[in-house]
C-alpha cells in the first residue's frame, strides 16, 4: 500500500466565496506536494450548520471539484450538502479521485445533542447514513466527522458504536477523520483536546488504521481543539501540525500489504 496524502487545517466560516477560495489554497499545497488525496475540515466548503443557500453550494462544490481535477488531486472534502435524490442535509465528507470520479460519501453518525430528553441539537438537523468505505488507488479508505470518532459523552445522546472498529472489520485501511470542534482557550477546552488525541491514539491502534485528521483552524488565535495530522496503525504520531493557525502537512502512507 502506497499513498501520499495532504491535510489542510484550514479557517471554516459561513461565507461560502471565502471558503472556496481558502479550498483552493490548499489544493495548491496538496499539488506542490504531489499529493493523491486532500482532507479538508468538517463543513469547510458550506460553513459547519445545517441551513443554507443549497445552489450556492452546489456551485460551489462544482468550482472545486473542477480545481482538484485540473490539479490532479483527490479530495476527502469536508460540506454539509442537501442530497438531490431524498432532499435531506447531510453533514459529510465527499470523496472524490484525482480524475474527480465522485466515489460517495460518509455522512457524520453521532451527531451532537443535548443529553436532555426529548434530545435537542445537531442530531435533529442531519440525516445519516450506513458506514461505508470506498477504493481510492487500490488502497481502502473511509470517513468519520468529529464525534463519530471520539463520542464525547457530554454531547453524545446515543451509545458509542465504536466506528473505528467498524472500518476496521470493514477492511478499511486508512481513515480520514474532518473535525470542527468548538474552543474558547479555557479549561474545559484543554480537557477536550485531551480527550481527542487520547481517542485519536487508542482508537487508531484498536482498529490497526492509518489515521489522518484535520481540524478547524478559526478562531486562529486560539488552539485547535483536537490535533492535525496522521497516526501509524501503532497509535503514533508520524506527522502532528502546530495546533494554531492555518497549517498543512503531507505524508507518504507506505506499508507492506
Amino acid at each position: 500500500m502506497r499513498l501520499r496524502i495532504a491535510g489542510a487545517q484550514i479557517s471554516v466560516t459561513n461565507d461560502i466565496p471565502t471558503n472556496v477560495k481558502t479550498l483552493y489554497r490548499a489544493i495548491d499545497f496538496a499539488t506542490a506536494e504531489k499529493a493523491d488525496i486532500l482532507l479538508t475540515p468538517e463543513g469547510s466548503l458550506s460553513g459547519y450548520r445545517p441551513h443554507f443557500d443549497k445552489s450556492e453550494v452546489e456551485s460551489a462544490l462544482e468550482e472545486v471539484r473542477s480545481y482538484a481535477k485540473q490539479k490532479g488531486v483527490g479530495l476527502a472534502l469536508g460540506t454539509c450538502f442537501v442530497e438531490p435524490n431524498d432532499g435531506l442535509c447531510y453533514n459529510q465528507i465527499r470523496f472524490y479521485t484525482p480524475e474527480s470520479e465522485y466515489l460517495g460519501f460518509h455522512s457524520k453518525i453521532l451527531r451532537c445533542g443535548t443529553m436532555t430528553q426529548p434530545t435537542q441539537g445537531e442530531i435533529n438537523d442531519y440525516a445519516t447514513t450506513p458506514l461505508t468505505n470506498f477504493s481510492f488507488k487500490g488502497v481502502t479508505i473511509g470517513g468519520l466527522i468529529c464525534n463519530d470518532l471520539w463520542a464525547n459523552p457530554m454531547c453524545t445522546p446515543m451509545p458509542d458504536p465504536h466506528l473505528t472498529q467498524q472500518h476496521a472489520e470493514l477492511g478499511t485501511q486508512v481513515l480520514f477523520h474532518a473535525v470542527n470542534g468548538g474552543r474558547d482557550g479555557s479549561s474545559l477546552s484543554q480537557t477536550f483536546w485531551h480527550l481527542h488525541e487520547s481517542n485519536l491514539k487508542v482508537r487508531a491502534r484498536s482498529g490497526k488504521l492509518w489515521v489522518v485528521t484535520v481540524d478547524n483552524s478559526a478562531p486562529t488565535h486560539l488552539p485547535c481543539s483536537a490535533p492535525s495530522g496522521v497516526l501509524n496503525p501503532s497509535g503514533e504520531w508520524v506527522v502532528k501540525a502546530d495546533p494554531v493557525g492555518e497549517q498543512y502537512f503531507a505524508y507518504t502512507i507506505e506499508q507492506a500489504d
